[in-house]
């Protein structure tokens, strides 16, 4: 019943906010109601997830839909922000939803969700074709993307043009030879079943430039956006080249040191304590990039900072470099979240390792017990003993 509720409300404030499209003052105010048209619908595809009977949703597939849907809610409210227009067009689309998504995740999370597992090494829902796929080192592609002209077509958004007409809606692999390929890419809703492969990280690179400096929301930025399902995407670099002076700028999104700087490894947002959501880095290494190394003395670097008001992020049994400062992280908005975020290290080894320095904040916490480290792994976490085993991918299932 609380599911189905929320999804009505999101359908009328859905309706709302497509007439007010006239009420924008400029372009600004009409850039971030755009992006919230799209973020409603992919929240509303997101609910009708948990609603439908065909899906067969698991308690814990539904809380994690949930999580997204209002992480998208969220999203569009913060474009608003970004772009420094919050005051007319954000109260005029002021809808309960976000509140309904949050009880309702409250609600199943009363029920002790626990990770979904699985037989036979993949989710059900990943099909044996995608297995073979995810799995084979020659893949026969539908289509061609090379810049020289030996491919079917020369640039990546014609060879997605031309995925969308086709009739089939099985998986559509697109090769994309060895290339710098300068575009802005979304692969929507509605091109489903979409699979990428590259000639390798170093070689097949898609790049893009922008920013909420140059007058893009944080959402709009990315250089590659996906919302479509089934996307898969293998031996390619996606890159965004847009600099630290023009602020948040996304690479992909399915999401050179500058004077005075500070630079953060990670800005985990959660807006709601019931969203399964988090960043957990494990097993990994801190260190400086070639550009970043000489001119160390110049630049403080963190473990994270709190994007939003439930941030959760852990670093555990992780090499740290000199490059981190003592402190280890570092606070967004004056005492912002400091008492609600939830980060902790866990086992950390190297220079920097040592939390006697770190900050005193209410959220953070130096993880002793390996049972509460244990709730970060990846067999914990993603659930990852139930899916990557026969995926050939190297892990580390526990601590």
């Amino acid at each position: 019943m609380s599911l189905q509720l929320t999804m009505e409300h999101a359908v009328s404030a859905q309706n709302h906010n497509k007439h007010l499209g006239s009420k924008c003052r400029n372009e600004k105010e009409k850039t971030a109601w755009s992006d919230c048209l799209k973020l409603y619908e992919n929240a509303i595809i997101q609910l009708n997830q948990t609603l439908d009977p065909n899906t067969k949703c698991t308690d814990f597939d539904t809380q994690t839909w949930l999580s997204t849907s209002l992480t998208n809610l969220e999203t569009c409210r913060t474009g608003f922000m970004e772009l420094g227009v919050s005051d007319h067009m954000l109260p005029l689309m002021s809808n309960n939803v976000s509140q309904l998504i949050s009880n309702t995740l409250s609600i199943n999370n009363a029920s002790s969700v626990k990770p979904e597992t699985y037989k036979g090494g993949f989710p059900s829902w990943v099909k044996a074709g995608d297995r073979k796929l995810l799995q084979t080192s020659s893949v026969t592609a539908d289509l061609v993307v090379a810049q020289d002209g030996s491919g079917n077509y020369k640039t990546i958004q014609a060879a997605l043009d031309a995925a969308a007409e086709r009739s089939r809606s099985g998986r559509f692999v697109i090769s994309i030879k060895r290339g710098v390929y300068t575009e802005n890419l979304v692969i929507g809703n509605s091109l489903k079943n979409i699979m990428l492969i590259g000639d390798g990280l170093r070689y097949t690179i898609i790049t893009g430039s922008r920013s909420v400096g140059g007058g893009s929301t944080t959402f709009n930025s990315a250089t590659v956006a996906v919302t479509g399902e089934g996307f898969i995407a293998r031996g390619i670099k996606f890159r965004n080249t847009a600099g630290p002076q023009n602020h948040q700028a996304v690479a992909l999104r399915s999401e050179g040191p500058m004077d005075k700087q500070k630079n953060t490894v990670t800005a985990q947002g959660r807006t709601d304590p019931n969203q399964n959501t988090g960043i957990s880095i494990h097993n990994s290494r801190v260190m400086a990039a070639p550009d970043l190394a000489p001119v160390l003395s110049s630049f403080k670097t963190y473990l994270g900072r709190p994007w939003k008001e439930y941030s959760r992020t852990v670093f555990m049994q992780t090499y740290l470099d000199t490059l981190v400062d003592p402190a280890g992280w570092l606070e967004w908005d004056g005492d912002f979240a400091l008492d609600t975020l939830y980060y902790g290290e866990y086992k950390n080894l190297g220079p920097v390792a040592s939390t006697s320095g770190r900050v005193k904040w209410g959220g953070y916490r130096v993880i002793t017990s390996s049972s509460e480290a244990s709730k970060f792994t990846v067999a914990n976490f993603i659930a990852g003993n139930s899916w990557l085993p026969a995926t050939g991918v190297p892990y580390t299932s526990g601590l």
